[in-house]
């Protein structure tokens, strides 16, 4: 039944992207294709390499460090595009990316996971994406939803007081699968808390740091900064889990990306406070 509704709820919450979204949105963001390639930059390359180090300095053992290394090979989450959506974010700017890095996935993921096997200590295992499965939570869980809504979003199909209601449905639903992964990996979570919490966090802090910093730098909005901070902090971590449990056979090398999902939830909460707070105490007009 899990199985079932978390994608449906996944694909309900891009629905209500979608809806919020225009088509001169991505226009907008594929005006920039410079935005996009530093997005694409942080997540593919500066993620991985944060984590490397990160894995270094604090002297992970081998299969700890590989677990971080599949976590951050894997592309932005769905729930980025909720997450910049109530931080006040630009949302097209972050379903752009997550699709861009989702695509790349085939190729960026087997590369990063297979050095990081290398390196840490378990030889070149080959890596190779479940292709299906992947392309097919692309197509259904991202894509067609969002798609649809924005095709309804231009044909106004529905009235702004329905919008906002499936608007407030889908903060719920996020909600709500966040406190499902909180409770189903609990147990992981406190076995492990005390090994990978640290190494988690500071891949997150950093990575959402690097993703406002190089915003900041192209004299980028606030809206543009905070979409690359949480597409760059928000990542896929059901396909690290995949990735360990499935492809791998390794279960320990998914805890990395368990306590993660825990981690950048809580930090995705923070900022969506700071932003709404301080978006409530700015003046009017």
């Amino acid at each position: 039944m899990i199985r079932l509704l978390l994608p449906l709820g996944l694909a309900f919450i891009m629905l209500s992207l979608g809806l919020g979204l225009k088509v001169a949105d991505f226009r907008q963001v594929l005006r920039r294709p410079g935005v996009l390639a530093i997005g694409l930059l942080a997540q593919m390359l500066l993620l991985p390499l944060t984590a490397a180090l990160i894995a270094l300095w604090l002297d992970l053992s081998g299969e700890w460090a590989i677990g971080l290394m599949i976590l951050a090979a894997c592309p932005g989450g769905v729930t980025a595009g909720i997450v910049t959506r109530l931080a006040l974010g630009e949302t097209a700017l972050s379903i752009s990316l997550t699709v861009l890095t989702s695509l790349l996935a085939f190729v960026s993921v087997p590369l990063v996971v297979g050095a990081g096997m290398a390196y840490f200590g378990t030889g070149s295992t080959v890596v190779r994406l479940p292709l299906a499965q992947t392309a097919g939570g692309l197509l259904l869980v991202t894509l067609l939803p969002v798609g649809l809504g924005l095709w309804s979003s231009e044909r106004r199909i529905f009235a702004k007081t329905t919008q906002q209601f499936i608007h407030r449905c889908a903060t719920w639903v996020f909600v709500s699968i966040v406190l499902f992964t909180f409770v189903d990996q609990w147990p992981a979570i406190s076995d492990h808390f005390g090994q990978l919490g640290a190494a988690s966090l500071l891949l997150n802090l950093i990575t959402m740091g690097s993703g406002a910093l190089l915003g900041g730098l192209l004299g980028l909005p606030a809206a543009s900064r905070f979409a690359l901070a949480m597409e760059c902090g928000i990542q896929n971590s059901a396909l690290g889990i995949t990735l360990a449990v499935t492809v791998l056979d390794a279960p320990q090398l998914s805890v990395p990306s368990v306590i993660y999902a825990l981690l950048m939830n809580i930090t995705a909460f923070s900022v969506i406070g700071y932003r709404q707070l301080t978006a409530q105490s700015r003046p009017a007009g």
